[in-house]
């Protein structure tokens, strides 16, 4: 697997993809499913969200931000800024207070 600290080139993941074993690795990872060694993944995007109880559409636009924004939160490829960060907190902690703000 490459390193995730730097970005690789276009000849490197060339290479990289050319030695994949695809289905070797799929298999690999239902073995560790089937075994329970893998754990889901959650955010404070996605935590906050469910405890609302909004669909991610209501929830970014309650929050003002696009779905498509709150889905890169949510799957963990983009980090909320530092205000976005404190809404997310402020609706994790207290839901209710968010959706009275938003009149729901």
């Amino acid at each position: 697997m490459p390193s995730k600290s730097r970005q690789l080139s276009r000849s490197e993941l060339d290479a990289f993809e050319a030695d994949r074993d695809l289905a070797a690795e799929l298999l690999q990872s239902v073995r560790e499913m089937k075994a329970g060694q893998v754990s889901v993944v959650t955010s404070p995007a996605i935590e906050a969200r469910k405890k609302t109880g909004l669909s991610q559409a209501q929830f970014a636009k309650l929050i003002g931000v696009s779905v498509r924004t709150l889905q890169g939160w949510e799957q963990g490829r983009k980090q909320p800024s530092g205000a976005a960060r404190t809404l997310l907190a402020i609706a994790s902690t207290n839901p209710q207070a968010v959706l009275e703000v938003a009149g729901k």
